[in-house]
């Protein structure tokens, strides 16, 4: 299974991410950056929510909601301007999925990408319902029923147990303050002597290890 961050470099991924930059007036490259770094954060966060019964339940019938419809229709989508109710709903889907973390989350990518939290804001509410349409679509591809497909699904887009390393990063992000510290920290404590670079790079390449190629 490729990984989520593949994906965003595939053609698919490259009109999301042109699409969202229009949409929401940010450039291209710092858009693609957020996404970069949220996309992960955002699954890494629905994986924890399906640990439990209830989260999984909850996180399936969100799915079956989303059928991957948008895909095809990307174009019309961006071409028109996102509506409103696709963003009511991805703001819906980043409370529900991020709790009382989303504002942290928001400014410390948007501290790493360059951008204001509310920039961040902006690019995931847009990006959040094509993230549960691209996931909605592979549940239906795989058949996903219960928590434990759930599990697998995810887990596969998250690189499974391969990258252990990047997981915990992944964690500390979502327990992070939100002052933007623990992204240094975590990265240069993963890295070590690594840790001399940018932290932007750091990030960059710390989350595309979490998505080797499949």
């Amino acid at each position: 299974m490729a990984g989520i961050l593949d994906l965003l470099n595939s053609d698919l991924g490259k009109t999301i991410v042109s699409g969202v930059a229009e949409s929401t007036g940010q450039d291209t490259n710092k858009t693609s950056s957020v996404l970069t770094m949220a996309m992960p954060v955002l699954m890494k966060a629905m994986q924890r929510n399906a640990s439990t019964p209830e989260g999984a339940e909850g996180l399936i019938s969100a799915l079956n909601k989303h059928d991957g419809g948008i895909l095809d229709n990307l174009g019309d989508l961006f071409a028109g301007g996102v509506n409103t109710y696709i963003l009511q709903d991805g703001s819906k889907i980043l409370g529900h999925v991020l709790g009382n973390k989303q504002q942290g989350v928001e400014q410390i990518i948007g501290q790493k990408s360059g951008i204001s939290a509310s920039a961040v804001a902006d690019i995931l509410k847009t990006a959040a319902p094509i993230l549960m349409a691209i996931l909605g679509k592979q549940s239906r591809q795989e058949n996903v029923s219960n928590s434990s497909d759930l599990g697998g699904l995810l887990g596969g887009l998250l690189g499974g147990n391969s990258a252990q390393k990047e997981q915990s990063f992944l964690e500390q992000i979502l327990d992070a303050d939100g002052d933007g510290s623990i992204v240094d920290d975590v990265a240069g404590m993963v890295l070590g002597s690594a840790g001399k670079q940018k932290s932007g790079s750091l990030l960059g390449g710390l989350l595309g290890g979490v998505f080797g190629k499949k």
